[in-house]
């Protein structure tokens, strides 16, 4: 590799509290995924707990492609860097890959959901968009605890073979269930911790419109709709702000 594609490679990355963010745009990410392995999007919510939450911690560190999901991040990273990286929200990579060839294909893809209710939501946005889930597509997940187990999981998985998995679970969980399933499986499918993204787009959440997204509003959308359970998520979140003051680009220390 020469000089100029060894910067320019280079340039695509930021390391940002430890993490190495890809900081290209959301179909770029998708192509660096083609081969397999584990994206993540972690939000400023989540995020702001990399102190603590060693096996969050790991996850990130350990994934293929971390995209730049918190705009909140993004902002402060800018300011302070005198930086111009671009923000690639969860719905934004979500949209791009759904018009991937394989996920209209039979078992192009399998889909992790959080409940029964968001399983029905979202099955039935995506027929709508044309992607068919057979039933044995589907996972409902349990209640992970710290350290994440779920042999039935694999067993699924390995008999479905897909090309692409997609975990819409919550943040601090599902990235730790993908580092798991990348470990463990044999086969190497795309692993996309995606979270929330699909909910927006199936109304199993506040829809967001595609300005309010591009804005860095979407925060604010789902504040609105549910103050009780997601004001004090994001109030949570300025921590980040400190962590990314105090630490800039290394790993803030464990405690």
């Amino acid at each position: 590799m020469g000089v100029t594609a060894i910067a320019t490679a280079s340039a695509q990355f930021r390391q940002i509290l430890g993490i190495r963010f890809f900081v290209g745009d959301a179909d770029e990410a998708i192509a660096r995924m083609s081969g397999g392995g584990l994206l993540v999007v972690p939000a400023a919510p989540a995020l702001q707990n990399i102190a603590h939450d060693l096996g969050y911690r790991e996850a990130l560190q350990g994934a293929d492609v971390v995209i730049t999901d918190s705009a909140f991040m993004v902002m402060i990273w800018n300011r302070l860097k005198r930086d111009s990286i671009r923000r690639v929200s969860g719905l934004k990579y979500l949209s791009s890959l759904l018009k991937q060839p394989d996920f209209f294909q039979a078992s192009g893809s399998f889909w992790i959901m959080a409940n029964g209710e968001s399983a029905r939501k979202n099955c039935a946005w995506l027929r709508r968009q044309g992607i068919e889930l057979a039933a044995e597509d589907m996972y409902i997940a349990p209640l992970y605890g710290k350290a994440i187990k779920d042999a039935a999981l694999l067993k699924r998985i390995e008999e479905r073979r897909p090309r692409h998995i997609i975990v819409t679970l919550g943040g601090g969980t599902q990235e730790r269930l993908g580092l798991y399933l990348r470990s463990e499986l044999n086969c190497k499918p795309s692993i996309h911790c995606i979270g929330a993204a699909i909910a927006f787009l199936s109304g199993d959440q506040v829809q967001i419109p595609r300005w309010a997204d591009k804005m860095y509003l979407g925060w604010l959308f789902r504040c609105l709709s549910n103050p009780r359970r997601y004001m004090p998520r994001y109030w949570d979140a300025r921590k980040l702000l400190s962590l990314l003051i105090r630490y800039g680009s290394s790993l803030p220390d464990s405690r």
